[in-house]
């Protein structure tokens, strides 16, 4: 009886000895390792600015999809990294770029010479004009239309730079900030500001869901226009980005995303609406 107790806990301890060696040796063991956990690359991102990123609810719920984040995805999938996407507000971005709490950020971001000041870009991904969102029956073309108008910016963007200046040349314009353009859309809606300035692409898909509103491009808007990719100064992805880019220039692939958001995206908007 004693021997059989003792070939048995020889035999227990043999098949654990066994079963551990093999644990320690498997190289698709599940318990993360810091090359693995190197491999996510997280893309800060302002998720309110269809059809670039947003959410395909109301109410923010499940992952941020749109045209930046196919190629958020596209790219780091080439390069072998995986993704994380990170919402936050848009004047967030670029802090959170330079504390690097983020690895790159791709917004509908306008490479200015102030931001590079703070952070390096790709180059131009997708070019686009701003426009002046109001109520239907009082449609603006210019800043100097708007003078004595309370006017909705949202913080941090281009518009709301070319909207300052444009203020203080034509005075007159009180300038609304907001953190979010879907805030400035139930701004106008609600006749608390007058109007807003939004790019044209994004100002298209919130006009396909509130007919109330219309858009009007600028007569006299800046030149300053076209998205790029943010990274923190001297990052090592800069270059390795922008190859993929180019690649996505030369096969088509951008051109596909383009047709996808742009075109057939509004497509579906309309249909839905009717």
């Amino acid at each position: 009886m004693k021997r059989r107790k003792l070939i048995f806990a020889l035999t227990l301890t043999a098949s654990i000895a066994a079963i551990a060696a093999s644990g320690c040796s498997n190289p698709e063991s599940s318990t993360p390792t810091e090359d693995s956990d190197a491999k996510t690359l997280v893309m800060a991102t302002s998720a309110d600015y269809p059809p670039y990123e947003f959410y395909e609810t109301a109410k923010g719920e499940g992952k941020p999809i749109g045209f930046d984040i196919d190629i958020a995805t596209y790219i780091t999938k080439e390069l072998g990294y995986e993704l994380e996407v990170k919402d936050m507000d848009f004047n967030g971005i670029i802090p959170a770029l330079q504390s690097e709490r983020a690895d790159f950020a791709m917004s509908g971001m306008t490479p200015t010479e102030e931001r590079k000041q703070s952070v390096d870009f790709s180059s131009i991904y997708y070019d686009a004009k701003n426009t002046i969102v109001t109520a239907e029956g009082s449609a603006y073309k210019s800043y100097k239309e708007l003078a004595g108008k309370k006017v909705g910016v949202q913080l941090g963007t281009t518009q709301a730079e070319e909207a300052k200046t444009k203020a203080e040349e034509v005075g007159g314009i009180t300038l609304e900030p907001r953190n979010k353009i879907s805030d400035l859309i139930q701004e106008v809606k609600a006749g608390r500001i007058d109007a807003a300035i939004i790019e044209d692409t994004v100002a298209k898909g919130y006009i396909k869901t509130n007919p109330d509103l219309v858009f009007t491009e600028i007569e006299e808007s800046g030149e300053l226009s076209g998205s790029a990719i943010a990274f923190p100064k001297d990052s090592e992805l800069v270059d390795k980005f922008e190859a993929v880019l180019q690649e996505m220039k030369e096969n088509g692939e951008l051109e596909k995303l383009v047709q996808k958001w742009f075109e057939d995206y509004y497509e579906k908007q309309e249909g839905s609406a009717e």
